[in-house]
């Protein structure tokens, strides 16, 4: 099994990065890797179980399943159903915790998937570029900064 741990230091409050990564249609907001992305039937973005199904700018598709929402504790799991990515079981979480002293935010997302070997240098680094960059697009979109693409 394969993990991948990314922490950061958001400088907002959870508060306010809660309100742009809880949102589990929002990726192409806020994250400079996806260019589209839709929740399945119609279902609410924040209904656990709903699937969405994103694309990446160069073609790459993923499905993934809300698997737990949680507004008190700032947590948010899934797991990917399908995908370009060449994993398997893959499951992740993202949780926020303020920091009380500066009042920003502590992030942390990690990702555990079974992986082959030939892919799993490429597969480690797709993954954690994803975490670091949605963190600091999810900043860049809190203070009204462009996020890079």
């Amino acid at each position: 099994m394969a993990r991948v741990y990314i922490s950061a230091v958001i400088d907002a409050p959870v508060e306010k990065a809660w309100e742009v990564l809880r949102d589990f249609n929002a990726l192409p907001r806020y994250h400079r890797f996806f260019s589209k992305s839709e929740i399945e039937d119609g279902l609410p973005a924040d209904k656990i179980g709903c699937v969405r199904n994103f694309y990446t700018h160069d073609g790459g598709h993923i499905r993934e399943q809300l698997l737990t929402l949680s507004d008190r504790e700032y947590r948010c799991c899934y797991c990917i159903l399908e995908a370009t990515l060449p994993v398997r079981g893959y499951v992740s979480e993202m949780t926020l915790k303020p920091i009380t002293e500066s009042g920003q935010t502590f992030g942390e997302w990690w990702a555990e998937y079974e992986v082959d070997e030939a892919d799993a240098a490429e597969v480690f680094q797709t993954v954690s570029d994803t975490f670091r960059f949605a963190f600091e697009g999810a900043e860049d979109v809190i203070h009204g900064r462009e996020v890079q693409r």
